[in-house]
């Protein structure tokens, strides 16, 4: 009787049909599902390799208060250092500070770091003339401080085309560890050391030491 005034749900007839779509169809979103892992990177890792032609550091006596920093310019004119930490494909991985404010963080804790070192990275080719300076940013013992600057070619397979020493003694020394020029295809064809300020490079665009090939508008080393 209360069947009559629709109270009870009736069982709609079985389609054998619609089933087999529907298995189907939820066969199909789990294998896409595992084609979305599959093809995502880890994102545990939460690290983006990031391609690296050139790797250049510049490091001093571990625990030296003083601080130094390095310069980096590439053809274009454009210059990495602590205030501009990228520029072009120049990249400023590890600015150090010396004694001040240099610290790591381990199991929460914050612990000075006896490492000096600075790293800067050239992650493309740009053909041309790329100068390497080093700066004593302040000098607080007053002693002259040894810097070693090493220049790593990576690809295709890592070669040393540079590591020397060089000594700063005062605040805002100012030395030139290299100046090296790549081809198009990002081959050193030549090192020297002729001194180049890049200080002066930032008042004047004009007074930084470099030569202009006329024809290719790129910077070629002179030959003293």
């Amino acid at each position: 009787m209360m069947d009559d005034f629709g109270l009870y749900p009736r069982e709609e007839p079985f389609d054998p049909l619609g089933v087999m779509l529907f298995k189907a169809l939820q066969v199909i979103a789990f294998l896409f599902f595992l084609a979305l892992l599959a093809a995502s990177p880890d994102a545990k890792d939460g690290k983006i390799d990031s391609k690296a032609e050139f790797i250049i550091t510049m490091d001093w006596p571990d625990n030296h208060p003083d601080d130094l920093d390095l310069f980096v310019q590439d053809p274009a004119g454009n210059i990495a250092w602590y205030r501009r930490r990228e520029a072009g494909f120049l990249t400023l991985d590890r600015d150090d500070r010396g004694g001040a404010n240099d610290f790591i963080i381990v199991n929460g804790r914050k612990i000075p770091s006896p490492i000096r070192e600075e790293i800067v990275t050239v992650r493309g080719i740009v053909p041309g003339e790329y100068t390497v300076n080093v700066s004593h940013f302040q000098a607080t013992t007053g002693q002259p401080v040894t810097v070693n600057v090493k220049v790593q070619k990576l690809n295709p397979s890592a070669q040393v085309i540079f590591d020397n020493k060089l000594t700063v003694d005062h605040t805002g020394h100012e030395k030139t560890a290299l100046r090296f020029w790549l081809d198009a295809e990002g081959k050193v064809i030549d090192v020297q050391q002729r001194p180049k300020s890049l200080m002066e490079t930032f008042r004047n665009v004009r007074a930084n030491g470099a030569d202009i090939d006329p024809k290719t508008g790129v910077r070629m080393p002179r030959r003293e």
